[in-house]
């Protein structure tokens, strides 16, 4: 094995990994082509493909690359573009250019340390189609490999140099017109180039004459008696044209298991080692995979190795948890799911890419670590399978649930661009077949990750019957581990039956009190796979970063440009409620403030609901939760990686312990979403006018079960109360406040116009009226801050303290490189945007990393609604 060590070591130095996987996506026996290469677009060359892979061919007016990428995304990389998501930038890109193929180039030396006697060429996404040559033969052309999601293999033994330069070449040819490709659907702009490219890494594989492919392990869990029964198993390929024995030993922790193995030339086999067969594979009290909020996500490594008269000819390294995923059927006639038998609120929003399919690691890190920031599980993938394995890496290591699935993108002619029907746009035998193959290479690239729980093969409609009966196959021969869904709405499938989910909306504003009351749509009820308040505008700061200053104020086309599409392409609803409830805007800095706390409201209330109503709502998915560029609408947090209301609101309602005011009945909820008792609890409970005199109060005594929602009184209809008024909630243990919550209520209450319903909106009849917050005094906080460094990250803790006799409104706190810097981004803050009452302090903890201060001074800044 030390040979193979050193391969990967010479990997790392003559070919650097790509910095989007971590550790243990990289085995012994592989090289990832990441670094040098070049890309031009086929108009400007007259050669051929036998050509371009030709050492001696010149290149030198091409374009630097890395793999994966996109065309697009190497061209703004390289400054041919710049500024593209300022204003409306984006849509004066010719997108002629990209009508075209383009070639990929890339020049890679064998290490001659390594002596394996075959060597493939691995191909994880390639969008959309490619011809393919090395060293300048031909090993696959445009009619074979196409397909956005297909998986390729090529043994390039006896084309490949042992000595001297080996040369890639690759003609990669866009998507066309209604073939299924990736799509930003209605979130965003389309890149310019419908990211056309290498998407995916690209891989040299080196093996002896038997290689290993696609190790699974399988666990079954036995709760009463504690233990799990694995079952492991793992594809072998003779590559060799003779017979061949030899000896499959796998290994996890300590526990050791092996067969000997006879293989026919060029015979492809599954071999599998079961718990009846190898006892050493029960394991008694295992370390099971939890959500990290429920234990800890424990995982562990597969190593397998062959060996033909004790030489090794592979080796193949995964790790996977133990844990068990089913979904059940509530009273309401929902669909839920639980995690090792225990039930869970799916909490979490929906994933995307960066437009142009260029995530970095260490900003795929920061926005998991931003998920449990706030408290979610779950993501949902949807049509976005990631550019590499680091988000199910990362998703595995820090117990986040992922729903993965196709996008909706082919369902809807005006997104693939050709007739469909009730079953979307796949539908002759081809299509099928692409798209079966393509579903089966997702699988077994991914079905080890004990983060996914369940496959979305179907998003707004269901596969057409022959489609989903190749899907059902698949999963019974790749993965009968984990559920599934034919339909991320409510359907009835002849193949599977009812999907029990809903997908009613909303998309664009609704008021608070939606969530509690409109339950027979997108309320708190059953399992909403995607719904949300629509526009989530960003704070001040990421609107100067989007617009030019011509274009930042009044709200103008530029602004409609990033905002979503189709229905979604202004402000108007959002505008129209942020009016009515809180007043009309002096400019920017007004209508950004205001936005955040329509924001914070919605996403609090929405998040609140059912977890309040749990089980009777069994999960809910924001739509959606981050940004593939500068955006207005959808997200929990933005581009900029700047939290700001949504971010804070959904941290608010997603805390361990909470206290919290049902817009609907007006009652009082504690809720424990921690697996512990809680006793001895005091909920202190007061109404306030806006002047602020207390207009009721009261003391109750709660005891919490474990994972519980309680309402544990409702507050009393009061006259005389001023327009707006305020509700206050804090949970106290006797020691430590465990929850405090403000909440700015009117007298004139919003009132839905539910006849009126569609697919993506409830209009609001009546607003409440808030504009009573615009004549909050100023008010002049005591603050004191310090920070200190711990390794690479800073700390910073501040008390806040309101020394007035007034309230200080949405109180946001940020770090600043210096007194007059931008924000620190990424920032993990306890909380945000919350508000004191007279005498009232708050202390804040928090960190940032050092690396992000660019060399500045942290400054701690505070502002807010009425923050002098």
């Amino acid at each position: 094995m030390k040979v193979f060590y050193y391969i990967l070591l010479l990997s790392v130095v003559i070919f650097p990994m790509n910095t989007i996987y971590s550790q243990a996506s990289i085995s012994e026996n592989l090289i990832v082509l990441k670094k040098n290469w070049f890309i031009k677009s086929s108009e400007k060359i007259t050669n051929s493909g036998s050509i371009i892979s030709n050492a001696k061919f010149s290149y030198s007016t091409w374009y630097k690359a890395d793999v994966p990428s996109t065309i697009m995304g190497t061209l703004v990389k390289d400054n041919v573009y710049k500024n593209v998501f300022i204003g409306d930038n984006l849509k004066n890109i010719p997108q002629k250019q990209f009508q075209n193929s383009w070639w990929y180039r890339t020049q890679f030396i064998i290490p001659k340390i390594i002596k394996s006697k075959f060597v493939k060429l691995e191909f994880e996404g390639i969008n959309y189609r490619a011809n393919i040559w090395l060293n300048g033969k031909q090993i696959s052309d445009s009619g074979y490999f196409a397909g956005v999601y297909r998986m390729f293999e090529f043994d390039i033994s006896r084309i490949v140099k042992r000595n001297g330069k080996n040369v890639l070449a690759i003609e990669v040819f866009p998507p066309k017109k209604g073939e299924p490709t990736i799509g930003f659907v209605d979130w965003n702009p389309i890149a310019p180039d419908n990211n056309m490219g290498i998407w995916r890494p690209v891989k040299l594989k080196f093996s002896g004459d038997i290689s290993l492919n696609y190790p699974f392990v399988q666990s079954k869990i036995n709760y009463q008696s504690k233990i799990a029964e694995l079952k492991v198993s793992t594809e072998l390929h003779n590559n060799s044209d003779k017979y061949v024995s030899g000896e499959l030993t796998g290994e996890i922790d300590k526990i050791k298991f092996s067969k000997n193995i006879d293989l026919e030339p060029g015979e492809k086999s599954i071999i599998t080692f079961t718990p009846q067969e190898f006892k050493q594979l029960i394991i008694k009290n295992p370390k099971l995979w939890w959500t990290y909020n429920l234990g800890k996500p424990s995982l562990y490594k597969l190593n397998l190795i062959f060996k033909i008269k004790q030489e090794v000819s592979d080796s193949i390294e995964t790790r996977f948890g133990i844990r068990e995923v089913t979904d059940y059927i509530n009273s309401e006639g929902y669909r839920g799911y639980k995690l090792n038998g225990k039930k869970i609120l799916v909490l979490g929003g929906g994933w995307v890419d960066n437009l142009f399919l260029n995530n970095t690691f260490e900003n795929l890190k920061t926005q998991i670590d931003y998920i449990k920031q706030m408290g979610l599980n779950t993501i949902r993938l949807e049509g976005f399978w990631g550019e590499s394995s680091s988000i199910y890496n990362l998703c595995d290591e820090n117990g986040i649930l992922m729903m993965v699935g196709w996008s909706c993108q082919w369902e809807w002619e005006e997104y693939i661009g050709k007739p469909v029907d009730e079953y979307g746009a796949i539908k002759t035998p081809r299509e099928i077949n692409l798209i079966s193959k393509s579903f089966k290479d997702q699988i077994k690239w991914l079905r080890n990750h004990p983060s996914i729980f369940v496959w979305l093969y179907g998003s707004d409609k269901i596969p057409r019957p022959e489609l989903e009966k190749e899907y059902q196959k698949i999963l019974k021969e790749n993965d009968p581990t984990r559920p599934f869904l034919a339909s991320a709405a409510d359907h009835l499938s002849n193949v599977t039956g009812k999907t029990a989910v809903k997908m009613q909306g909303p998309y664009d504003y609704v008021p608070p009190v939606y969530w509690w009351t409109a339950k027979t749509i997108g309320g708190a009820l059953g399992f909403n796979t995607e719904e949300g308040p629509g526009a989530e505008i960003p704070p001040i700061e990421s609107i100067t970063k989007m617009f030019p200053k011509n274009d930042l104020w009044p709200i103008d086309s530029v602004w409609n440009f990033h905002c979503s599409k189709y229905s979604f392409s202004n402000l108007n609803s959002y505008n129209k409620a942020m009016y009515s409830r809180q007043g009309k805007c002096l400019n920017v800095i007004d209508y950004c403030t205001k936005s955040q706390f329509l924001n914070y409201e919605n996403t609090r209330a929405m998040f609140e609901a059912n977890e309040a109503n749990k089980y009777s709502s069994t999960g809910v998915i924001h739509w959606m939760l981050n940004a593939a560029w500068p955006k207005l609408w959808w997200q929990l947090y933005d581009y900029y990686l700047q939290p700001g209301g949504a971010f804070y609101g959904t941290k608010k309602a997603c805390e361990p312990i909470h206290i919290l005011y049902d817009y609907g009945d007006s009652g009082i909820v504690v809720i424990n979403n921690t697996l512990h008792t809680l006793n001895n609890l005091i909920a202190y409970i007061q109404i306030l006018n806006f002047d602020l005199t207390r207009k009721y109060s009261s003391n109750t005594p709660v005891k919490l079960m474990p994972d519980q929602a309680i309402k544990i009184l409702g507050l009393p209809y009061i006259k005389d109360l001023s327009k707006t008024y305020f509700v206050d909630l804090i949970l106290n243990d006797g020691k430590k406040t465990l929850s405090s919550n403000l909440y700015c209520l009117s007298s004139k209450p919003d009132i839905l116009d539910t006849a009126k319903t569609n697919w993506f909106i409830t209009p609001t009849k009546d607003y409440a009226d808030l504009t009573e917050l615009n004549n909050l005094p100023k008010v002049h906080l005591t603050v004191t801050e310090k920070f200190k460094t711990e390794g690479a990250r800073d700390f910073v803790e501040a008390e806040i303290n309101n020394n007035t006799d007034k309230l200080a409104f949405q109180i946001v706190l940020s770090v600043k490189k210096g007194t007059h810097g931008e924000s620190v981004l990424p920032i993990f803050l306890e909380d945000n945007y919350f508000s004191l009452l007279p005498g009232e302090k708050r202390i804040i903890k928090g960190y940032f990393y050092k690396n992000d201060l660019d060399g500045k001074v942290p400054k701690l800044i505070v502002s807010g609604w009425n923050i002098d």
